[in-house]
């Protein structure tokens, strides 16, 4: 096969001598267009781009700055909500948020998560084709056709089978993270009583997604939910709020957030934030049973809970029955934002001039979103993973099939990368600047 290289000497020295140089040239042009198809096909702008035309996002101050954890955290305020949700009975003696008075239509604020374009340009040809073989080679096995934009560059594999199989009451699924910081000078917690407060990182995944090996790749579609209560929801009783504090964000901004940092003051002089510790990964989805939606987790790692998972209230499998609040309600003193979040008129609408409504996924892309997370008593998983009459005529996945899928193919990937420690493979983090999976006190 010709190079690049002889094509062209052959191509100047035929410019002066014969008739056929026309045709050699044509052939030469050819040959140069077909070496550069992948380059053309790479001027896509990557996610990030597309994110970004709405102009850069404000400077967020993080809830820690805005909110005294104090205030926050003391249990009568998270549990005597009065503009919180009325309890009714369900059927199953759980809770039904406000929003259960409406209509929910499953398909409702299901994402549109962006995957699949190419993350940026191609390299510069080489002087040979064995690296357009190589190329082409690598994409097919990504599942696209050589030439094709590569839509897989992580462990993230779209599939047409997977999109038409997955029901609608799965509005969003991904990879969910769960980390807690300790107080302030405290870099061993013993007990709950040492927890600063606990985060939940949100890695939304196409809807027809599944998991290859590899860690995952940032969109810059994440989210970082922040639980001032520092534990999560076991029970009816318990309804805590949540807030986003970093909406289609990078994961670059969220280690930031999760980082150490020192900082001066005027009373007790230097003082240390110890860095957020992860405490378990796996998969999540947010689903509809109809009026109410759940926000639902299989964990992945540790492969088996121990105190400290127990101890926040982790399981290996959960999930929460969820209700947003609409920031132009009013709420309780030391449980809300000082500023609510700005949703678009079309958003405030969906409210009906209500206080609460059904959480959508839609609503977690808008920092300082406040909503409920309501617990289970028993069979969280089962309950929010019904099945729906439209999904069952049309002879679809059941959403707890489709987790279970999922976290299979994430557990594979674990095994294939460092197991605990890809917690900070998928989120970009140096191990050795975080503390590892936590266990035990």
């Amino acid at each position: 096969m010709a190079t690049r290289s002889s094509a062209r000497q052959a191509a100047a020295a035929a410019k002066s001598s014969s008739p056929a140089s026309s045709q050699d040239q044509s052939k030469s042009t050819s040959n140069g267009a077909a070496g550069t198809k992948r380059k053309g096909g790479s001027t896509n702008a990557s996610p990030q781009t597309k994110r970004g035309r709405k102009g850069a996002k404000k400077e967020q101050t993080t809830i820690e700055e805005t909110m005294p954890t104090e205030s926050i955290v003391e249990p009568s305020k998270d549990t005597e909500m009065k503009d919180a949700p009325q309890q009714e009975n369900t059927g199953a003696g759980d809770p039904a948020p406000a929003a259960d008075e409406a209509d929910q239509d499953p398909q409702q604020g299901k994402q549109a998560v962006a995957n699949g374009q190419d993350s940026g340009p191609a390299g510069k040809d080489e002087a040979n084709g064995e690296t357009e073989k190589k190329e082409d080679a690598e994409v097919t096995k990504n599942g696209t056709e050589a030439g094709e934009p590569a839509t897989k560059t992580d462990a993230v594999e779209e599939s047409t089978k997977r999109e038409e199989s997955t029901p609608s009451s799965i509005l969003e699924k991904g990879i969910i993270y769960f980390f807690f910081r300790p107080r302030v000078g405290i870099d061993e917690p013993s007990d709950v009583g040492d927890i600063a407060r606990s985060y939940i990182i949100l890695r939304p995944l196409p809807h027809g997604a599944k998991l290859g090996d590899g860690p995952i790749g940032d969109e810059g579609h994440n989210r970082m939910l922040a639980l001032p209560k520092k534990v999560l929801p076991v029970s009816p009783k318990d309804r805590f709020m949540t807030f986003v504090e970093k909406a289609n964000t990078s994961m670059e901004d969220i280690k930031t957030n999760l980082s150490a940092s020192d900082y001066m003051t005027k009373t007790a002089g230097s003082r240390h934030t110890p860095a957020a510790a992860p405490i378990g990964e796996g998969v999540y989805a947010i689903t509809s049973t109809g009026r109410e939606t759940h926000l639902a987790y299989i964990l992945t790692s540790p492969a088996e809970i121990s105190e400290v998972q127990e101890g926040v209230g982790l399981r290996q499998r959960g999930s929460f029955l969820t209700s947003a609040k609409n920031p132009e309600t009013s709420a309780p003193a030391g449980a809300s934002l000082p500023k609510g979040a700005e949703y678009p008129k079309e958003i405030l609408d969906e409210f009906r001039g209500r206080g609460w409504m059904s959480l959508t996924p839609k609503l977690l892309d808008y920092e300082n979103t406040q909503f409920l997370i309501i617990g289970h008593k028993e069979d969280a998983l089962e309950k929010a993973t019904v099945p729906q009459v439209d999904d069952v005529k049309q002879d679809k996945e059941e959403p707890k099939e489709e987790m279970e899928k999922l976290e299979h193919e994430d557990e594979l990937r674990v095994e294939h990368l460092k197991g605990d420690d890809t917690v900070f493979e998928d989120l970009g983090l140096s191990s050795k600047e975080y503390p590892k999976l936590q266990t035990t006190w």
